[in-house]
Order: structure tokens, then sequence, then C-alpha cells
């Protein structure tokens, strides 16, 4: 009989994923020119290259300095956000660039569970390379495990509520949740339908992926 996994393994495994996304990521942006940096995102407001910024701040936070930033901004999380994308851009795309890949394999954190880090880093990949036309084929294992954090989580990002009374069901992967219509489709394209990127929603079906469409353009 195998030994049971410890919490410290189940976060090794967790952190190792991470790790693999950052560098994959660093890797497809290597070689974007000064327009493609500028490209619009996903993140509404939010440039590639700012959105980059944003990744590398989240992976430089401790929980002392994160509760510092909330503080100093009165816990406008809005301007905290903003004030730490301003610290991590640097003068040019390739200083951004340099600085994410410092901190491809940090293990620093906010006060979030390390699945939530997993998430930022798939998610906001994603808000990146879809604008540029950057496919990656990510493991399927990695992004069940993701879909199933955020299937029972609204942590940093509304997700369990967004698919309430729905069934979910991947069809490239075993992730299958919830109960009601049924939305299906890969389970990237449901992972970012939870986190409300409507634009994946083109590529779900069945009765309920009208209702989940709504539910991601509704503030």
């Amino acid at each position: 009989m195998s030994p049971p996994t410890t919490n410290l393994q189940q976060e090794s495994g967790l952190w190792s994923l991470v790790h693999a996304e950052r560098a994959a990521l660093a890797a497809d942006l290597a070689d974007l020119n000064d327009q493609q940096w500028a490209t619009p995102s996903l993140c509404t407001g939010f440039t590639v290259r700012q959105v980059l910024a944003h990744l590398t701040a989240g992976a430089s936070l401790n929980p002392v300095r994160w509760m510092a930033g909330v503080i100093r901004c009165r816990f406008d999380f809005d301007k905290q956000v903003a004030m730490r994308l301003a610290e991590q851009l640097g003068p040019t795309p390739t200083e951004t660039l340099a600085g994410f890949r410092r901190v491809v394999t940090s293990t620093t954190k906010p006060p979030l569970p390390t699945a939530a880090m997993l998430g930022e880093t798939i998610v906001h990949a994603e808000d990146i390379r879809r604008p540029l036309g950057i496919r990656r084929d990510y493991p399927i294992a990695t992004l069940s495990r993701l879909a199933n954090y955020y299937q029972g989580s609204d942590l940093v990002v509304l997700a369990k509520g967004r698919i309430v009374g729905l069934r979910l069901l991947a069809s490239d992967g075993p992730f299958a949740t919830g109960s009601g219509p049924l939305v299906s489709g890969s389970t990237l394209a449901l992972i970012m339908a939870m986190t409300g990127r409507v634009i994946y929603c083109d590529e779900l079906d069945g009765d309920g992926a009208a209702t989940l469409r709504a539910r991601c353009t509704t503030p």
C-alpha cells in the first residue's frame, strides 16, 4: 500500500504546476514586438504587458507586504492591484518580461491557496495568449485540477457562484460538476467561462450555455 499523500506533498505538486505554466508563458512571450506588448488583453483596461506585470506582482507579495499594501490603499483592492502592477512594469517590455522570468520559480504568494495561484497563472496567461493568437496545449491533468478548484471557490474571482444550477461536463477530460442544464466544452473553455471570460462561451454547447454566457456578461 502506498503511503498517504501529505499536505506538503500536495502543495509541492501544485507549485510545480504553477512553475511549469509560468515558464511556458515566459517562453511564449520571448519574441513579442512593441505592438504585441501593447495589445489589449482579455482583462478590461489592461494590455498584455500590464497583465504580465500583474502576474509578477502576485508572485512577489507575501502576506505581510500584501496587507501593508491593502492598508496603504485604504482597503481599495483595485488601487492595490494598480499600485503593485506599476511597481513591476519596468520602463520597457524587455524589463517587464525579465521581471516575470525572475519569479518563475517563486513560491511567494499573498494569503491565498496555492490552487488560486495556479488559477491566476493559467487564467491570466489565457488573457494574454488569446488576443495574441497564441495557443498552448495545457496538460489535461493540470486543467482538471484547476477546474475542480474553481467549481468550489469564489476566492479572488467569482466562479462557484457563476455556475450555480448548471451541470458542467468537459469534452476532453474527466471534469464534471453540478446539476441542471448542461454546459459542455473543453476543460479550458469551461475554466475561462467560470472565471467570466465571455469569449470562451462561444466554444461551449448545451442547454445551459446561454445562461452561463449571460452570467459572464453581468458584473
